[in-house]
């Protein structure tokens, strides 16, 4: 029986199949492809002020008849899976412990609660439904943290065999959804409740998906609380850390070790690179010992190898696959997307005067 072909844009651990040999000329049409979707997305999120993870998936999945190129399929790869990894690496230059320092022990405590049951939520809500663990924390730590970034690092850390492609690309068009919604309602509903600024900076900071969304509408409600909602969203980011770090220990990838008559004998659980890696810049950048314009540099850099990866996995995901999942799938990220607005609420109404 001929070995099936398995594509393997999210299979950052290569634990499915090797990836083929390629001369380095063989990448670039793939990258090329990649790279100029990315610098589309890029325009469109100048003029319209989209998020550009949102963009670059949209005309990623726009061009996903490409992958139907095998000529493309290498740059491809690598786009999704090398540029990936040193991308969550470099995420780590946006986190100092003196930017969420002021945030109190006590809202600290609570970002990390809401963290912990969001995912938890993504985990019990992806079970009931039928869906894996791994899903559920791919779905919940999504919404938990950081949306398409946190997405796309958690299952860069949860590998192929865990978590699909096109669950991954269910969760990076659900999560992008629900936080443009949430970045259009939740500032009406802080207003509605009469929160003051610290208040809506908390409820909005704690409770939308992607950054830039958060932080747009923690501005929209007011200069002060847009200040606390970026600590607030900072905070929900530097978890991305630590949650990727259990990650790896609670989902190890395994490597069979071969005996000599040819049986697998023993598995070995290692804690990727990527994610000590990304530990490391999230710690030499706490000690403000890097200039913030090198910084800086890293964390556009981080931005833009994140996107081209995302652009690269829509252009390799199996639609088909994607529009037989129906709508259950969202209700996972929609379960932990409620869990997140109501504890977010629940602490800024009752928690903060």
């Amino acid at each position: 029986m001929p070995r099936q072909h398995i594509p393997q844009a999210a299979d950052l651990f290569g634990d499915i199949e090797a990836t083929p040999k390629v001369r380095p000329r063989d990448y670039l049409p793939g990258l090329v492809v990649a790279v100029l979707a990315t610098m589309a997305a890029a325009s469109l999120t100048q003029r319209y002020g989209a998020p550009l993870t949102l963009m670059a998936l949209l005309i990623g999945l726009a061009l996903n008849f490409l992958s139907a190129d095998r000529r493309l399929t290498p740059g491809l790869t690598l786009a999704s899976r090398e540029l990936l990894r040193w991308a969550i690496v470099l995420v780590g230059a946006r986190i100092t412990l003196a930017q969420i320092a002021a945030l109190g022990p006590e809202s600290l405590v609570m970002v990390v609660i809401t963290v912990t049951v969001t995912i938890a939520a993504g985990v019990g809500a992806a079970r009931l439904l039928g869906f894996s663990a791994p899903f559920g924390v791919l779905a919940g730590g999504a919404v938990a943290i950081c949306g398409g970034s946190a997405a796309m690092a958690l299952s860069a850390t949860l590998g192929e065999r865990r978590v699909r492609q096109a669950e991954l690309t269910l969760v990076l068009v659900g999560i992008s959804a629900m936080s443009a919604l949430a970045m259009m309602v939740y500032p009406t509903i802080a207003h509605g409740l009469g929160f003051n600024d610290a208040q809506a900076g908390y409820f909005l900071g704690g409770s939308i998906h992607d950054v830039a969304q958060a932080l747009g509408a923690g501005y929209a409600f007011s200069p002060a609380a847009g200040e606390t909602a970026t600590i607030v969203k900072l905070a929900r980011v530097a978890m991305l850390a630590p949650v990727l770090g259990v990650i790896a220990l609670r989902f190890p990838p395994q490597l069979e070790i071969t005996a000599p008559h040819g049986k697998p004998t023993a598995r070995t659980a290692i804690v990727p690179w990527f994610v000590l890696g990304f530990f490391g810049v999230a710690a030499i950048n706490s000690t403000g010992i890097i200039p913030a314009p090198v910084s800086l540099f890293a964390a556009d850099s981080a931005a833009w190898m994140l996107a081209i990866s995302v652009a690269a996995t829509a252009i390799r995901s199996p639609l088909a696959e994607i529009l037989k999942a129906g709508p259950k799938p969202l209700l996972v990220i929609a379960v932990s997307t409620l869990t997140a607005f109501a504890l977010s609420l629940l602490y800024a109404w009752l928690g903060i005067s």
